[in-house]
């Protein structure tokens, strides 16, 4: 069912959002359309799992102006198709809602895939968009000897087994370094698990004065192809204390592209991860490291990523002196594809001028 808006409603609305939009200005506009999105509305989850064929319980936030009219759409990951949409009514917007009611294709699906769930007030996007992550039995990553052959063969045939759902707000993780700010948009439909684990260890503080101790070129070239941080240790062999399997990303390895670095075992994931530099030196890594998210175009982020690739390095590509994490936390994403887009490797830019 499409709503129509009401012109009164939307007058309302626009007021509101007015107000929210001037307060959000004051945190800086670069990052107002990243972090005002709650305060306009928002679907919270009541938990974070829900088990196969179970009610999803959901709250949401709409506003308190009368008659405004909502929906919440379910789109899909990058293209942001609306699959289907449902009408919100004014009493459901003031209890919680059941996902699963209003959209009896989540458990319904042959292939569960990963969805998100945005809600819309008089026709807009508002708030950041529920992530709906399936919970599925994952393909196992052969485990390699000494001498790189496989010690156990890769799982081809089984059946991807279904157990739920993740839901869970989606954020954008800003970076701050000594060189400056760093955006990191998710993407957790092509690694849900690396995206998780990533979440949680910037909930948890983990990135807290962590050194980029490795700038590297990966295809014997003079310039770098990408700059690693995430080792707590700042030696670059250490991690939060445990492996997180390999997840065959489908992310082609390129600039800004932010995948997770691992030892020869594939299954040897942690805290870790690179930014890449050039789709030159790093497309034979698609596949083989997980890639799970995307530098975005907000401030000079790019502009950091190339000033830190710049440090000048020693014999063991380990910089002489190394750029900082300062720290790391989550933000509110903008409405589901109303944020800032991809950033652009500044080098093939000023190229182009």
């Amino acid at each position: 069912m499409i709503v129509m808006p009401n012109r009164n409603a939307l007058a309302r609305w626009q007021d509101f959002a007015g107000v929210r939009t001037i307060a959000c200005g004051l945190v800086g506009a670069v990052m107002s359309m990243v972090m005002c999105g709650m305060a306009m509305g928002q679907i919270i989850p009541e938990r974070t799992y829900y088990g196969v064929q179970r009610a999803i319980p959901v709250r949401l936030m709409v506003g308190e102006a009368e008659g405004i009219q909502a929906e919440i759409e379910l789109l899909e990951p990058l293209t942001g198709r609306i699959v289907e949409r449902a009408a919100v009514t004014p009493e459901q917007a003031k209890q919680v809602v059941d996902l699963a009611s209003l959209f009896p294709m989540i458990w319904k699906d042959s292939e569960p895939r990963l969805l998100y769930a945005q809600l819309k007030v008089e026709g807009k996007g508002v708030g950041s968009a529920l992530v709906l992550q399936p919970l599925l039995s994952p393909v196992y990553a052969p485990r390699n000897d000494k001498s790189g052959a496989p010690m156990f063969p890769p799982e081809k045939d089984r059946a991807k087994i279904s157990s739920g759902i993740r839901a869970y707000v989606d954020k954008v993780v800003v970076i701050e370094t000594s060189k400056g700010s760093i955006t990191i948009g998710l993407r957790p439909d092509v690694a849900p698990n690396t995206c998780w684990n990533f979440r949680q260890l910037v909930e948890g503080g983990l990135y807290t004065d962590v050194v980029f101790h490795r700038i590297a070129s990966l295809a014997g070239r003079q310039t770098a192809d990408i700059v690693q941080t995430g080792d707590p240790a700042g030696t670059g062999q250490g991690g939060p204390g445990y492996y997180l399997d390999l997840e065959p990303s489908k992310l082609p390895h390129d600039f800004g592209v932010v995948s997770a670095a691992r030892l020869s075992d594939p299954n040897s994931g942690g805290s870790q991860f690179f930014i890449v530099l050039n789709r030159e030196g790093t497309a034979y890594l698609d596949g083989r490291h997980a890639a799970f998210g995307v530098v975005l175009d907000v401030g000079n982020g790019a502009e950091v990523v190339r000033s830190i690739a710049a440090t000048p390095v020693g014999p063991d590509n380990r910089p002489m002196e190394p750029p900082v994490i300062k720290g790391a936390k989550l933000v509110d994403a903008a409405p589901y594809g109303m944020g800032p887009g991809v950033a652009k490797d500044p080098l093939k830019r000023d190229k182009a001028r």
